[in-house]
């Protein structure tokens, strides 16, 4: 199967599976993720809010969301590839055969999208072989040629 150019993404399913702090954290992770791929998405929460658009994704609000993700599915699945990231099965298996799904938890983890890494710093002595490392440390403390 193709690489996906549509993603669906149920907000709050996900919101809890990931890991986030927050629903600002998981919407910016995720801009990042479907502009790196090159596609576009869409972040559905269960609720009233007020629809954005971050780049190529866009975040909307519906009183039932499980109903416009499976409504989005089935408009995009002809023209596109999707692919639906929920947790509810129900939602997965009313959005069509030709939708790729992935549960929440998996999606997460396989993109590393809740978790934060803080990069080790580089150190120079990190580098070096054990003998160099020895023969810098005497010289540092005096007793060198």
């Amino acid at each position: 199967m193709a690489e996906p150019t549509f993603y669906l993404f149920d907000g709050f399913n996900l919101l809890h599976a990931g890991g986030f702090d927050d629903t600002r954290e998981m919407t910016d992770k995720l801009a990042s993720f479907v502009a790196e791929k090159g596609a576009r998405g869409v972040l559905v929460f269960d609720g009233t809010g007020e629809d954005l658009t971050y780049g190529p994704l866009e975040v909307r609000f519906a009183l039932h969301a499980d109903t416009l993700l499976e409504r989005l599915a089935a408009e995009h699945r002809a023209t596109e590839q999707v692919c639906l990231v929920s947790s509810d099965s129900a939602v997965r298996g009313t959005s069509g055969q030709e939708v790729m799904k992935l549960s929440s938890a998996i999606f997460a983890r396989e993109f590393e999208l809740g978790r934060h890494h803080e990069a080790k710093p580089m150190r120079v002595e990190d580098k070096l072989d054990p003998d160099t490392r020895a023969k810098l440390e005497e010289l540092r403390r005096g007793k060198g040629p």
